[in-house]
């Protein structure tokens, strides 16, 4: 399956947000890593650049330590079968049921992938937040961003994510007709596990008066600042009050009625819903047009909406499925 990229960036009035597209991902033919992360606080570009510039590099990292591992121990399991007893036998046996069982309403063919892609993603997005804790050349403690992230390898998806970017697949139902399936969920303190996690780390949730609809993470016996996000790379003041950045990870196998996927930071989703981002890609006059159609479409709608606030920072990614479609390609304005 040929990959098709359109990368855009747009940033009011600074530059906060950053994406990044890297083809033969891991040294693999067929695998690619997209990502968009959109950084907030007086440093979160320098958050966001930084993660957008090490997190790909840890990702691949731990996924070939973790493949190598499993390539050791199925020798070991294989050159010790022989001299197990029933019971060992039996347990063994469990073991690789259980494993075999890791995302398999999503496929039987390969689920080993997933499992081993999913623990990369925690170890990479782990180590990535305690590098930037150790950063001495960033400040951290009140800046962060949000990371929506996917590897894809042949028809196997994995998507990684903290904060309230989100990632949306176009698809192609029994009619014929486009229709959205969302990938990631928007991780907000008004989410009840989330609000029930931070709560148990003594931190307040909760929303101020003049944005009623907007809860945020509150640091216990202090109003300010407040963090619109439950997870996040960064914002080292909250970590302690209920503030994580353990990614939410999906797995999906793709097939052919899997058009493209959008990852684009939460200033498109604030004023565009799922549906209008994907017809606005559709309908692009060129795939290396569509993620500035997209942007620009959003930023009308932001001074249709909201006349009296400033334009979110906006970042898109598309991603395009189609075997059909031209080389990788980019659009870009800043």
């Amino acid at each position: 399956m040929v990959t098709n990229i359109v990368l855009l960036y747009y940033h009011v009035p600074f530059l906060t947000i950053y994406g990044c597209c890297f083809q033969n991902f891991g040294s693999r033919t067929d695998t690619v890593f997209c990502g968009v992360f959109d950084g907030h606080g007086p440093y979160g570009h320098m958050v966001a650049k930084k993660v957008r510039d090490h997190l790909p590099l840890k990702l691949s990292a731990h996924w070939e330590v973790n493949i190598s591992s499993e390539d050791v121990l199925r020798e070991i399991s294989l050159n010790t079968a022989g001299s197990v007893n029933s019971e060992e036998t039996a347990l063994i046996s469990a073991d690789k049921d259980s494993r075999a069982s890791v995302d398999l309403d999503v496929t039987e063919k390969n689920p080993d992938i997933f499992k081993t892609l999913k623990e990369s993603f925690l170890k990479a997005f782990k180590v990535m937040d305690r590098e930037l804790r150790l950063h001495t050349n960033i400040d951290c403690f009140c800046s962060g961003t949000t990371a929506v992230t996917l590897v894809k390898q042949g028809p196997y998806l994995v998507v990684g994510n903290v904060g309230d970017s989100r990632a949306v697949l176009a698809t192609r139902d029994k009619d014929n007709s486009l229709k959205a399936v969302q990938l990631t969920v928007d991780l907000k303190p008004n989410l009840p596990a989330e609000a029930e996690r931070i709560r148990n780390c003594k931190g307040c949730v909760f929303a101020l008066h003049d944005e009623p609809t907007v809860a945020r993470v509150w640091l216990p016996n202090n109003d300010a600042p407040g963090l619109a996000m439950a997870r996040a790379f960064g914002d080292f003041f909250l970590k302690d009050f209920g503030l994580i950045s353990v990614p939410e990870i999906s797995c999906r196998c793709l097939s052919e009625e899997d058009e493209f996927i959008v990852l684009a930071t939460d200033g498109i989703w604030d004023v565009l819903s799922n549906k209008e981002v994907i017809d606005i890609i559709e309908y692009a006059p060129a795939c290396s047009s569509a993620a500035r159609t997209l942007v620009q479409t959003a930023v009308r709608a932001w001074r249709y909406k909201y006349l009296t606030t400033k334009v979110d920072d906006c970042a898109v990614v598309c991603l395009f499925l189609d075997s059909n479609l031209s080389n990788l390609s980019y659009a870009s304005n800043t």
